[in-house]
C-alpha cells in the first residue's frame, strides 16, 4: 500500500540541496568565464549565462514534472522511454554535422544532444532489466541481453562519432558488475564448446572488469615506454616493453601485488589474482603493438591526441594547445587563485583556453579560486557521489538501486574525466562538467536524472523488484 504523503514529503534534502548549490555555483562561475563587459546582465538570454539561467529553469519545470508523476512508471515504461532514446539516436546521423560529429538534433536555432538523454533511457533499461531477473541464476541469454541493452546506443553513438559518451558508457559495465552480471555463462558455453572439455564453473567471467582495467593500465604503462622496445623473432608483431622497462614494470608489480595480496586478498583468491596480473601484462603487450602498428581503426585527430596525452610527441601550439593553455590556467591561479571575475589565461579577453565555458570550464574555476577552491569543488562532488551511493544502498527495490549506482558512475566519469583533461591527466575528449559547463541538453540531462533519483527514492517503499 502506498504511503499518503505530500509530493515533496520525503525528499532526500541533503541530495538537493548539493545539487541546487553545485547548480547555483555553475550559474556564477559560466557568467565569469563568458562575461561580455557590453551586456552585464545576468539574464541577458543572447548571452551564454543568460542562455544557462534558461536552461536551468527549464530544468527545474521538468524537475516537477517528474515529481508530479509516480515513480512506478519509469519501470512500467522503462522499454519505451529507451527506444525512444534510440530513436533519436537513429535520427541524429541523418542531420548536419557540426564540428565534425552528427551529435545535435536542431529546434530552431537551438539543439539538443539526444546522447545526453540516453544516458537516461540506458540506465532506466538497465535498472528495468537487471530488477526482472535472478542474477544467481544467469544464462548466456539475460547476460547477452544485459549487454545488448547497452550495446546498441554505444553503437549508434560512435557512428556520430563521440568518443567522449562512448566513454561515459563504459560506466555502465560497473554497475552491472556490481550487481552480480558476469560474463561466466558465456566463458562456460564457450570453453566447453572444445571437443573434449568440460567446467561446471569459472573465474574469467567474473573477474572481467578487474582484468580490463589491469589490461588499460598495463596498456597506458608498455605505450609509455613503446620507443624503448624488444620484439621477438618467434613472436612476430608482437611488442614487449624495452629491457629496463620490463625489470622497473616487474619490479612495481612484485612490489605492489605482494603487498595486496598478503594484506588485502584470500588466500583463496591470491592465485587467481596474479593469473589476472599475467594475463592483463600479456594482453596490454598485445594492444600495445596493435596501437604501435598504425592505430588502426582510429581517425588522426584521436591518434594525436593519444600520442600527445602519452608523452609520445609534443606539440604544445598545435594539437596540444588546448590541453597546455588549460594546465597553465590552472597552474596560474596559485593556491588561494585570483579572486573572482579576475582570471585572465582562462579569461574570454585573452581567449588562450577555447571553449572555456564548456570543456573547461574548470580552468576559469581553478585560476579564479586556486588550490582552495578546486578542493572544495572536488570535496563538493564526491559528497554528491557518496550521497548517491548511500541512496543506492537504502533501496528496497532493485530497480531503484541499480538506476542510483547508474547514476553516480556516469556522474563520477564526467567528473574525473572533465577534471582529469583540464590538468593533463586524460585526453581531450569533449566531456561537459557535471552543473558547471554551459549547454542545453547537458544541464537538462545531469537535472532530470537528479529529479528522478530523488523521486525513486521519495517512494522507495512503495514497491519492490
Amino acid at each position: 500500500m502506498k504511503r499518503e504523503e505530500s509530493l515533496f514529503g520525503n525528499i532526500d534534502w541533503t541530495l538537493f540541496i548539493v545539487f541546487a548549490v553545485m547548480v547555483l555555483i555553475g550559474i556564477a562561475n559560466v557568467y565569469s568565464a563568458a562575461y561580455n563587459p557590453k551586456a552585464p546582465f545576468l539574464f541577458d538570454f543572447s548571452q551564454k549565462y543568460g542562455k544557462q539561467i534558461m536552461w536551468v529553469g527549464f530544468s527545474t519545470f521538468l524537475g516537477l514534472l517528474v515529481f508530479l508523476i509516480d515513480a512506478s512508471i519509469y519501470r512500467k515504461f522503462a522499454i519505451p522511454i529507451y527506444l525512444f532514446c534510440l530513436v533519436l539516436l537513429v535520427i541524429v546521423l541523418f542531420m548536419p554535422p557540426v564540428n565534425g560529429a552528427r551529435a545535435w538534433l536542431g529546434i530552431g536555432s537551438m539543439g539538443i544532444q539526444p546522447a545526453e538523454f540516453a544516458k537516461i533511457g540506458t540506465a532506466i533499461a538497465l535498472a528495468s532489466y537487471i530488477s526482472s531477473i535472478n542474477v544467481k541464476q544467469q544464462t548466456v541469454n539475460t547476460v547477452i541481453v544485459a549487454n545488448i541493452i547497452l550495446f546498441i546506443p554505444v553503437v549508434l553513438i560512435l557512428l556520430q562519432p563521440d568518443a567522449g559518451t562512448f566513454v561515459v558508457f563504459t560506466s555502465f559495465l560497473f554497475v552491472m558488475y556490481r550487481e552480480g552480471i558476469t560474463y561466466d555463462p558465456i566463458v562456460l558455453h564457450l570453453v566447453n564448446l572444445i571437443p573434449g572439455v568440460r567446467f561446471k564453473k569459472t573465474w574469467v567471467g567474473s573477474h572481467f572488469i578487474p582484468i580490463l582495467f589491469v589490461v588499460i593500465f598495463l596498456s597506458i604503462i608498455t605505450l609509455l615506454m613503446s620507443n624503448n622496445t624488444i620484439t621477438f623473432s618467434f613472436l612476430p608483431g608482437i611488442i614487449i616493453p624495452g629491457f629496463f622497462g620490463v625489470i622497473g614494470t616487474l619490479f612495481v608489480m612484485s612490489i605492489s601485488s605482494y603487498f595486496i595480496l598478503r594484506f588485502f586478498v584470500a588466500k583463496r583468491d591470491r592465485r587467481r589474482i596474479t593469473m589476472i596480473v599475467i594475463l592483463g601484462f600479456v594482453l596490454s603487450s598485445l594492444i600495445s603493438s596493435v596501437v604501435n602498428f598504425g592505430f588502426q581503426g582510429l581517425r588522426k585527430h584521436q591518434k594525436d591526441r593519444i600520442e600527445l596525452f602519452l608523452g609520445l610527441r609534443e606539440d604544445p601550439d598545435g594539437e596540444d594547445y588546448n590541453r597546455n593553455r588549460a594546465m597553465a590556467a590552472v597552474g596560474s591561479g596559485g593556491f588561494f587563485g585570483k579572486g573572482y571575475s579576475n582570471a585572465s589565461v582562462a579569461s574570454v579577453e585573452s581567449n588562450h583556453v577555447p571553449e572555456s565555458e564548456t570543456d573547461f570550464i574548470f580552468c576559469p574555476w581553478a585560476e579564479e579560486w586556486g588550490f582552495v577552491g578546486s578542493l572544495t569543488l572536488t570535496l563538493l562532488f564526491m559528497f554528491m557521489l557518496f550521497r548517491i551511493i548511500q541512496i543506492a544502498e537504502r533501496q528496497k527495490a532493485t530497480f531503484n538501486r541499480v538506476y542510483a549506482y547508474c547514476v553516480a558512475m556516469i556522474l563520477f566519469y564526467h567528473y574525473a574525466v572533465n577534471i582529469g583533461m583540464n590538468i593533463g591527466f586524460a585526453p581531450v575528449i569533449g566531456i561537459p562538467l557535471p552543473f558547471f559547463s554551459y549547454g542545453g541538453s547537458s544541464m537538462m540531462s545531469f537535472s532530470v536524472m537528479i529529479y528522478i533519483l530523488l523521486k525513486l527514492d521519495s517512494q522507495r517503499g512503495d514497491f519492490l523488484g
